[in-house]
């Protein structure tokens, strides 16, 4: 459960706030009153959640590189928060294969770039590092990932992810060392969330607006891997954890201070075509599953599932909509879309009846 108390005009220093989770993690906290100051790139998509809810309206906002250390430390400093949520990232699978370099220099020195900012603001006193469940070294098999399974990565999005949980680790042990905390008083954890979805995504090569973007031009919805199982939740279950994970590293420090999995319920681990048909019913579209022998078949994991035992029991988080209450907010909020009502209401009205869904 979240403090609300406790984010009354707390300031908040968020990367990646122009993306798709950032600008929801942006509108919650405001919600809650706290202060947000967000860096990043300009939005990554057009159309995007972050323009079209206004998201500039309620956080103050430095259009930057996370690779740009010098703009970077002066926008911390300027905003002098107690809180870093660190989600800039080059984020989608596909991508990292065509843009490697560009993924490894984003998530690995951009992770890097933070953690050595945060050294020179004195006020800071929790970071969390937002990386991903692709993070582990996936075997393909049945049983869910904890927090102290193997790190790893076959393609270079996940392995960049991987590096950055071993950067986030290297930095805690040699300058924000638990056992020196009454010098340094910053507590930094990871988070690794399962796949998200809800309103307002428009990524490319990502199930739900793949699917949204081929209803509404009425084209069939083209899957790529029907049987793939993924650690499917509503965008606002993760972003709940950080914020209940961001008040333990600020009342308790180093305790909380190490990695931690956000994942659905086990019934809510779904194959891609489950929530394919889904969206078709809704929309009316019609689904494809290609086999064509001269398309490019690049490597995507088979089954992720995650285990977040210790988030439950020692955080107290847990998933508030099952995946058939998710899939059908972020319909709603797609089909509110297309009918022109004002999309920062709708945002507002589906994190309210979330937090009051305890």
């Amino acid at each position: 459960m979240i403090e609300t108390a406790f984010w009354k005009k707390r300031k908040v220093f968020i990367t990646g706030h122009t993306g798709f989770k950032g600008s929801w993690l942006c509108l919650m906290l405001h919600a809650l009153g706290a202060e947000v100051t967000g860096y990043a790139q300009k939005p990554p998509t057009d159309p995007s959640l972050f323009e079209i809810a206004n998201v500039r309206s309620i956080a103050k906002t430095v259009f930057a590189d996370i690779r740009d250390l010098r703009t970077l430390k002066k926008s911390l400093l300027s905003a002098s928060p107690e809180i870093v949520i660190h989600m800039a990232a080059q984020a989608l699978v596909r991508e990292s294969y065509a843009r490697p370099l560009e993924t490894y220099s984003t998530n690995v020195l951009g992770a890097a770039n933070i953690l050595e900012t945060v050294r020179d603001c004195q006020r800071i006193r929790a970071v969390i590092n937002v990386t991903t469940d692709k993070c582990y070294e996936n075997k393909e098999w049945i049983w869910s990932y904890r927090e102290n399974d193997p790190l790893g990565g076959f393609d270079p999005y996940s392995s960049s992810k991987a590096c950055s949980e071993m950067v986030t680790a290297a930095y805690r042990n040699s300058f924000f060392n638990p056992e020196a905390y009454k010098l340094h008083k910053v507590a930094l954890a990871t988070a690794r969330a399962g796949n998200v979805i809800g309103g307002g995504d428009w990524a490319r090569d990502r199930l739900i607006p793949d699917c949204i973007r081929s209803a509404m031009k009425k084209e069939k919805i083209i899957i790529r891997n029907p049987k793939a199982v993924r650690p499917w939740q509503h965008v606002l279950e993760p972003l709940t954890g950080y914020l209940m994970l961001a008040e333990k590293l600020c009342k308790k420090g180093p305790l909380f201070g190490e990695a931690w999995n956000f994942g659905p319920n086990h019934e809510d681990m779904k194959p891609v075509a489950w929530i394919a048909k889904k969206i078709s019913h809704q929309f009316g579209g019609s689904l494809a599953f290609p086999k064509n022998p001269k398309m490019k078949r690049l490597h995507e994991a088979s089954t992720l599932r995650l285990d977040s035992a210790k988030a439950r029991q020692v955080l107290g988080w847990h998933p508030r909509w099952s995946l058939e209450t998710a899939v059908d907010r972020t319909i709603t909020w797609y089909r509110a879309y297309m009918d022109g009502r004002n999309m920062r209401k709708i945002c507002d009205q589906q994190i309210e009846e979330y937090l009051a869904n305890e």
